[in-house]
Protein backbone atom coordinates (compact mmCIF):
# COMPACT_ATOMS: atom_id res chain seq x y z
CA UNK A 1 0.00 0.00 0.00
CA UNK A 2 3.02 2.45 0.84
CA UNK A 3 4.43 2.02 -2.68
CA UNK A 4 1.16 2.54 -4.27
CA UNK A 5 0.61 5.62 -2.30
CA UNK A 6 3.93 7.01 -2.97
CA UNK A 7 3.29 6.41 -6.82
CA UNK A 8 0.22 8.35 -6.73
CA UNK A 9 1.78 11.05 -4.60
CA UNK A 10 4.19 11.30 -7.48
CA UNK A 11 1.90 11.35 -10.70
CA UNK A 12 2.06 7.91 -12.08
CA UNK A 13 -1.10 6.36 -13.25
CA UNK A 14 -3.17 3.74 -11.68
CA UNK A 15 -4.75 0.93 -13.46
CA UNK A 16 -7.71 -0.59 -12.58
CA UNK A 17 -7.01 -2.81 -10.42
CA UNK A 18 -5.17 -0.83 -8.14
CA UNK A 19 -8.09 1.40 -7.85
CA UNK A 20 -10.16 -1.15 -6.21
CA UNK A 21 -7.09 -2.14 -4.02
CA UNK A 22 -7.03 1.33 -2.76
CA UNK A 23 -11.00 1.51 -2.49
CA UNK A 24 -10.71 -1.62 -0.26
CA UNK A 25 -7.45 -0.58 1.92
CA UNK A 26 -6.88 3.25 2.14
CA UNK A 27 -7.95 5.02 4.99
CA UNK A 28 -10.04 8.21 4.37
CA UNK A 29 -7.45 10.06 5.61
CA UNK A 30 -5.05 8.12 3.15
CA UNK A 31 -7.16 8.41 0.37
CA UNK A 32 -7.53 12.33 0.90
CA UNK A 33 -3.74 12.94 1.39
CA UNK A 34 -2.95 11.40 -1.76
CA UNK A 35 -6.28 13.17 -3.16
CA UNK A 36 -4.47 16.80 -2.04
CA UNK A 37 -1.23 16.18 -3.31
CA UNK A 38 -2.81 15.66 -6.84
CA UNK A 39 -4.68 18.80 -6.14
CA UNK A 40 -1.88 20.91 -5.30
CA UNK A 41 0.18 19.76 -7.93
CA UNK A 42 -2.49 20.37 -10.89
CA UNK A 43 -3.53 23.94 -8.82
CA UNK A 44 -0.15 25.61 -7.42
CA UNK A 45 -2.09 28.29 -5.84
CA UNK A 46 -4.63 28.32 -3.58
CA UNK A 47 -7.66 29.24 -5.71
CA UNK A 48 -10.63 27.78 -5.60
CA UNK A 49 -12.92 28.78 -8.27
CA UNK A 50 -16.96 28.63 -9.04
CA UNK A 51 -19.56 29.65 -11.60
CA UNK A 52 -22.31 31.70 -11.50
CA UNK A 53 -25.63 30.19 -13.11
CA UNK A 54 -28.67 29.18 -12.75
CA UNK A 55 -30.06 25.22 -13.47
CA UNK A 56 -33.35 25.76 -16.00
CA UNK A 57 -35.44 22.84 -16.48
CA UNK A 58 -37.54 23.60 -19.39
CA UNK A 59 -39.18 21.02 -19.09
CA UNK A 60 -40.66 18.23 -16.25
CA UNK A 61 -42.80 16.24 -18.99
CA UNK A 62 -40.13 13.17 -19.94
CA UNK A 63 -41.09 9.56 -21.59
CA UNK A 64 -37.73 8.36 -19.93
CA UNK A 65 -39.19 7.35 -16.47
CA UNK A 66 -36.22 7.11 -14.51
CA UNK A 67 -36.08 5.45 -10.96
CA UNK A 68 -34.07 7.58 -9.40
CA UNK A 69 -36.18 10.79 -10.18
CA UNK A 70 -38.58 12.37 -8.28
CA UNK A 71 -38.46 15.74 -10.83
CA UNK A 72 -40.06 13.92 -13.74
CA UNK A 73 -43.75 14.46 -15.09
CA UNK A 74 -44.95 11.43 -16.91
CA UNK A 75 -46.79 12.71 -20.67
CA UNK A 76 -50.71 11.31 -19.53
CA UNK A 77 -49.64 13.38 -16.19
CA UNK A 78 -52.10 16.04 -16.44
CA UNK A 79 -49.63 18.44 -14.25
CA UNK A 80 -46.01 18.42 -16.17
CA UNK A 81 -45.47 21.97 -17.66
CA UNK A 82 -42.82 23.30 -20.40
CA UNK A 83 -41.74 27.09 -19.70
CA UNK A 84 -42.75 29.63 -22.17
CA UNK A 85 -39.97 31.89 -23.94
CA UNK A 86 -40.99 34.99 -21.97
CA UNK A 87 -40.25 32.52 -18.94
CA UNK A 88 -36.70 31.89 -20.22
CA UNK A 89 -36.08 35.40 -20.94
CA UNK A 90 -37.31 36.92 -17.04
CA UNK A 91 -35.06 33.60 -15.93
CA UNK A 92 -31.57 34.51 -17.84
CA UNK A 93 -32.59 38.17 -16.88
CA UNK A 94 -32.72 37.77 -13.40
CA UNK A 95 -29.30 35.74 -13.43
CA UNK A 96 -27.35 38.66 -15.42
CA UNK A 97 -28.37 41.05 -12.41
CA UNK A 98 -26.97 38.28 -10.03
CA UNK A 99 -23.32 38.87 -11.83
CA UNK A 100 -24.32 35.01 -14.12
CA UNK A 101 -22.40 34.07 -16.78
CA UNK A 102 -24.21 30.64 -18.28
CA UNK A 103 -27.43 28.79 -18.02
CA UNK A 104 -27.09 25.33 -17.62
CA UNK A 105 -30.29 24.40 -19.75
CA UNK A 106 -31.62 20.24 -19.26
CA UNK A 107 -35.29 18.71 -19.00
CA UNK A 108 -37.03 15.57 -19.72
CA UNK A 109 -37.26 13.74 -22.53
CA UNK A 110 -40.05 15.77 -24.09
CA UNK A 111 -42.63 12.97 -26.55
CA UNK A 112 -43.30 15.95 -28.92
CA UNK A 113 -41.42 18.82 -29.34
CA UNK A 114 -39.24 18.66 -32.80
CA UNK A 115 -35.32 19.13 -32.99
CA UNK A 116 -36.74 23.11 -34.73
CA UNK A 117 -37.95 24.18 -31.18
CA UNK A 118 -35.21 23.37 -29.72
CA UNK A 119 -33.31 25.55 -32.25
CA UNK A 120 -35.62 28.40 -32.02
CA UNK A 121 -35.23 28.43 -28.26
CA UNK A 122 -31.55 28.52 -28.50
CA UNK A 123 -31.60 31.24 -30.85
CA UNK A 124 -34.05 33.20 -28.42
CA UNK A 125 -31.84 32.57 -25.55
CA UNK A 126 -28.55 33.74 -27.56
CA UNK A 127 -29.97 37.02 -28.23
CA UNK A 128 -29.57 37.84 -24.44
CA UNK A 129 -25.54 37.07 -24.48
CA UNK A 130 -25.66 34.52 -22.18
CA UNK A 131 -23.17 31.28 -22.66
CA UNK A 132 -25.69 28.21 -23.37
CA UNK A 133 -24.72 24.79 -21.20
CA UNK A 134 -27.12 23.08 -22.44
CA UNK A 135 -28.65 19.36 -23.29
CA UNK A 136 -26.96 16.32 -22.37
CA UNK A 137 -26.29 12.91 -24.21
CA UNK A 138 -29.37 11.48 -23.30
CA UNK A 139 -31.30 14.61 -25.16
CA UNK A 140 -29.29 14.51 -28.12
CA UNK A 141 -30.03 11.13 -28.49
CA UNK A 142 -33.77 11.72 -28.23
CA UNK A 143 -33.60 14.65 -30.41
CA UNK A 144 -32.09 12.65 -33.14
CA UNK A 145 -34.79 9.82 -32.69
CA UNK A 146 -37.63 12.34 -33.37
CA UNK A 147 -35.83 13.78 -35.87
CA UNK A 148 -34.29 10.98 -37.61
CA UNK A 149 -30.79 12.28 -37.71
CA UNK A 150 -27.43 11.56 -36.78
CA UNK A 151 -26.61 12.89 -33.03
CA UNK A 152 -23.74 14.71 -34.83
CA UNK A 153 -26.16 16.32 -37.32
CA UNK A 154 -28.32 17.34 -33.90
CA UNK A 155 -25.31 18.35 -32.03
CA UNK A 156 -24.22 20.67 -35.68
CA UNK A 157 -27.62 21.91 -35.93
CA UNK A 158 -27.65 22.87 -32.39
CA UNK A 159 -24.17 24.39 -32.20
CA UNK A 160 -25.14 26.66 -35.22
CA UNK A 161 -28.35 27.85 -33.24
CA UNK A 162 -26.18 28.64 -30.57
CA UNK A 163 -25.52 26.08 -27.77
CA UNK A 164 -21.98 26.87 -26.73
CA UNK A 165 -21.00 23.66 -23.83
CA UNK A 166 -22.61 20.42 -22.89
CA UNK A 167 -22.91 19.58 -19.36
CA UNK A 168 -22.98 15.46 -18.35
CA UNK A 169 -25.48 14.80 -17.29
CA UNK A 170 -27.66 11.50 -17.97
CA UNK A 171 -24.63 9.26 -17.12
CA UNK A 172 -25.95 8.05 -13.92
CA UNK A 173 -23.18 5.42 -13.93
CA UNK A 174 -21.54 4.11 -17.45
CA UNK A 175 -22.44 0.52 -16.67
CA UNK A 176 -25.43 -1.10 -18.86
CA UNK A 177 -26.47 -3.66 -16.25
CA UNK A 178 -26.96 -0.17 -14.19
CA UNK A 179 -28.59 1.37 -16.41
CA UNK A 180 -31.11 -1.30 -17.63
CA UNK A 181 -32.18 -1.11 -14.10
CA UNK A 182 -32.54 2.12 -13.19
CA UNK A 183 -33.45 3.87 -16.81
CA UNK A 184 -33.68 1.32 -19.18
CA UNK A 185 -35.34 3.63 -21.92
CA UNK A 186 -32.09 6.02 -21.65
CA UNK A 187 -29.36 5.94 -24.18
CA UNK A 188 -26.46 3.11 -23.61
CA UNK A 189 -23.41 3.94 -21.73
CA UNK A 190 -21.50 3.45 -25.25
CA UNK A 191 -24.18 6.05 -26.80
CA UNK A 192 -23.41 8.64 -24.10
CA UNK A 193 -19.97 8.20 -24.88
CA UNK A 194 -20.46 8.72 -28.49
CA UNK A 195 -22.53 11.84 -28.03
CA UNK A 196 -19.75 13.34 -25.78
CA UNK A 197 -16.82 12.29 -28.48
CA UNK A 198 -18.89 14.00 -31.53
CA UNK A 199 -19.41 17.04 -29.44
CA UNK A 200 -15.84 17.37 -28.73
CA UNK A 201 -14.70 16.37 -31.74
CA UNK A 202 -16.90 19.43 -32.95
CA UNK A 203 -14.46 21.52 -31.01
CA UNK A 204 -17.56 21.66 -27.99
CA UNK A 205 -16.56 21.39 -24.19
CA UNK A 206 -18.14 19.34 -22.11
CA UNK A 207 -17.95 18.13 -18.04
CA UNK A 208 -18.46 14.91 -16.88
CA UNK A 209 -20.93 13.57 -13.91
CA UNK A 210 -21.48 10.64 -12.25
CA UNK A 211 -24.27 10.01 -10.04
CA UNK A 212 -23.51 6.84 -7.49
CA UNK A 213 -24.82 5.33 -3.88
CA UNK A 214 -27.48 3.33 -5.72
CA UNK A 215 -27.32 -0.37 -7.16
CA UNK A 216 -23.91 -0.51 -8.80
CA UNK A 217 -20.91 -2.09 -7.21
CA UNK A 218 -17.28 -0.45 -6.99
CA UNK A 219 -16.41 -2.41 -10.01
CA UNK A 220 -19.25 -0.52 -11.93
CA UNK A 221 -18.09 3.13 -10.70
CA UNK A 222 -14.60 1.97 -12.07
CA UNK A 223 -15.95 0.78 -15.59
CA UNK A 224 -17.05 4.20 -15.30
CA UNK A 225 -13.83 6.43 -14.13
CA UNK A 226 -12.07 4.27 -16.76
CA UNK A 227 -14.65 5.18 -19.93
CA UNK A 228 -14.44 8.36 -18.96
CA UNK A 229 -10.20 8.50 -18.43
CA UNK A 230 -10.16 6.96 -22.15
CA UNK A 231 -12.65 9.40 -23.81
CA UNK A 232 -10.29 12.25 -22.17
CA UNK A 233 -7.09 10.35 -23.67
CA UNK A 234 -8.50 10.77 -26.96
CA UNK A 235 -10.59 14.37 -26.52
CA UNK A 236 -9.21 16.17 -23.90
CA UNK A 237 -12.80 17.88 -24.00
CA UNK A 238 -13.90 17.53 -20.93
CA UNK A 239 -13.33 20.76 -18.33
CA UNK A 240 -14.34 18.68 -15.47
CA UNK A 241 -15.47 15.95 -13.10
CA UNK A 242 -18.84 16.40 -10.76
CA UNK A 243 -19.34 12.88 -8.44
CA UNK A 244 -22.74 13.29 -6.31
CA UNK A 245 -24.47 10.69 -4.49
CA UNK A 246 -28.24 9.73 -4.84
CA UNK A 247 -31.13 11.17 -3.16
CA UNK A 248 -32.84 8.75 -2.59
CA UNK A 249 -36.02 10.22 -0.90
CA UNK A 250 -39.46 10.62 -2.86
CA UNK A 251 -38.19 8.33 -5.86
CA UNK A 252 -39.59 5.54 -7.18
CA UNK A 253 -36.80 3.41 -6.93
CA UNK A 254 -36.06 4.23 -2.91
CA UNK A 255 -39.74 2.87 -2.48
CA UNK A 256 -39.06 -0.05 -4.31
CA UNK A 257 -35.63 -0.70 -2.63
CA UNK A 258 -34.35 0.28 0.67
CA UNK A 259 -31.34 2.60 0.07
CA UNK A 260 -29.88 4.56 2.18
CA UNK A 261 -28.65 7.79 1.72
CA UNK A 262 -24.36 8.01 1.14
CA UNK A 263 -22.92 9.83 3.75
CA UNK A 264 -20.22 12.99 3.88
CA UNK A 265 -17.46 10.04 5.21
CA UNK A 266 -18.42 7.82 1.99
CA UNK A 267 -18.62 10.71 -0.54
CA UNK A 268 -15.18 11.94 0.44
CA UNK A 269 -13.94 8.72 -0.07
CA UNK A 270 -15.56 8.26 -4.03
CA UNK A 271 -14.66 12.50 -4.58
CA UNK A 272 -10.54 11.34 -3.38
CA UNK A 273 -10.52 7.91 -5.52
CA UNK A 274 -12.58 9.91 -8.53
CA UNK A 275 -9.45 12.66 -8.13
CA UNK A 276 -6.33 10.50 -7.56
CA UNK A 277 -7.67 7.93 -11.21
CA UNK A 278 -8.74 11.05 -13.32
CA UNK A 279 -5.27 11.98 -13.87
CA UNK A 280 -5.71 13.72 -17.20
CA UNK A 281 -9.14 15.75 -15.82
CA UNK A 282 -7.89 19.31 -14.76
CA UNK A 283 -10.87 20.26 -12.67
CA UNK A 284 -13.03 18.28 -10.01
CA UNK A 285 -16.38 19.69 -8.42
CA UNK A 286 -17.45 19.92 -4.82
CA UNK A 287 -21.31 18.94 -4.57
CA UNK A 288 -22.33 21.24 -2.11
CA UNK A 289 -26.00 20.85 -3.64
CA UNK A 290 -26.30 17.35 -1.99
CA UNK A 291 -23.97 17.88 0.51
CA UNK A 292 -24.16 21.15 2.44
CA UNK A 293 -21.58 23.57 2.90
CA UNK A 294 -19.52 22.01 5.54
CA UNK A 295 -18.72 18.79 3.33
CA UNK A 296 -18.31 20.83 0.53
CA UNK A 297 -15.74 22.70 2.44
CA UNK A 298 -13.51 19.38 3.35
CA UNK A 299 -13.83 18.43 -0.28
CA UNK A 300 -10.99 21.25 -0.83
CA UNK A 301 -8.94 18.99 1.10
CA UNK A 302 -10.17 15.52 -0.45
CA UNK A 303 -9.31 16.96 -4.25
CA UNK A 304 -12.43 19.37 -5.44
CA UNK A 305 -10.64 22.37 -6.64
CA UNK A 306 -13.65 23.70 -7.55
CA UNK A 307 -16.88 25.15 -5.66
CA UNK A 308 -19.33 24.31 -8.59
CA UNK A 309 -22.26 26.73 -9.62
CA UNK A 310 -24.36 29.34 -6.72
CA UNK A 311 -27.38 27.38 -8.60
CA UNK A 312 -29.78 30.36 -8.71
CA UNK A 313 -32.17 28.08 -9.45
CA UNK A 314 -32.21 23.92 -8.64
CA UNK A 315 -35.09 21.80 -9.39
CA UNK A 316 -34.22 18.38 -9.76
CA UNK A 317 -32.20 17.46 -6.71
CA UNK A 318 -34.83 19.42 -4.93
CA UNK A 319 -37.02 17.35 -5.94
CA UNK A 320 -35.63 14.90 -3.69
CA UNK A 321 -35.99 16.76 -0.55
CA UNK A 322 -32.45 18.39 -0.39
CA UNK A 323 -32.76 21.87 0.08
CA UNK A 324 -28.94 23.65 0.18
CA UNK A 325 -28.94 27.25 -1.05
CA UNK A 326 -26.11 29.44 -1.14
CA UNK A 327 -25.36 33.19 -2.30
CA UNK A 328 -21.88 34.17 -3.97
CA UNK A 329 -21.47 35.98 -0.92
CA UNK A 330 -22.09 32.53 1.01
CA UNK A 331 -19.11 30.90 -0.87
CA UNK A 332 -16.88 33.08 -1.14
CA UNK A 333 -17.57 33.08 2.87
CA UNK A 334 -16.54 29.23 2.96
CA UNK A 335 -13.72 29.10 0.24
CA UNK A 336 -11.98 31.59 2.39
CA UNK A 337 -12.59 30.53 5.88
CA UNK A 338 -10.90 27.11 4.46
CA UNK A 339 -8.30 28.76 3.51
CA UNK A 340 -8.39 29.46 -0.20
CA UNK A 341 -9.11 32.46 -2.26
CA UNK A 342 -12.44 32.23 -4.10
CA UNK A 343 -12.07 33.21 -7.77
CA UNK A 344 -15.72 33.55 -10.31
CA UNK A 345 -14.68 32.00 -13.73
CA UNK A 346 -16.86 30.94 -16.89
CA UNK A 347 -17.33 27.07 -18.14
CA UNK A 348 -13.95 26.67 -19.52
CA UNK A 349 -12.41 27.44 -16.55
CA UNK A 350 -11.00 31.14 -18.00
CA UNK A 351 -11.58 33.90 -14.99
CA UNK A 352 -14.50 36.47 -15.05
Amino acid sequence: MNELMQRVVEGDRIDGREFLTLAREASLHELGFMANAIRKRLHPEPVVTYVIDRNINYTDICISACKFCAFFKAPEDGTGSLLSFEELAQKIRETMALGGTQILLQGGLHPDKPLEYYEEMLRFMKKTGIHVHGFSPPEICHFAELSGLSTREVLERLMAAGLDSMPGGGAEILSDRVRQTLAPRKCSADRWIQVMEEAHNLGMRTTATMMFGHVETMEERLEHLQRLRDLQDRTGGFTAFIPWPFQPDNTPLAQAMEIEKTSGFNYLRMLALSRIFLDNFDNIQASWVTQGPKIAQLSLFFGANDFGSTMIEENVVAAAGVHFRLSEQEIQRLVRDAGFEPRQRRMDYTPV
